[in-house]
């Protein structure tokens, strides 16, 4: 069974207020867990992006 694919983007930063990479839209602790996170911790991760991405953009005006 092959890992599932981080959505890491190369566009490492953190967002200071919401703690939040600006590329991948993961908090620190899922960025540096995600090797060791079960398939279903990360489906977990990935179904909340969304949501981070549309409130970032809204918050800061920026977003992908």
């Amino acid at each position: 069974m092959a890992l599932m694919k981080s959505p890491c983007i190369k566009t490492c930063q953190i967002d200071h207020a919401s703690q939040l990479c600006i590329g991948c839209f993961r908090t620190l602790d899922e960025i540096a867990g995600w090797s060791g996170f079960s398939d279903i911790k990360r489906q977990s991760v990935l179904d909340e992006l969304d949501t981070r991405r549309s409130k970032l953009a809204v918050n800061t005006g920026t977003g992908r």
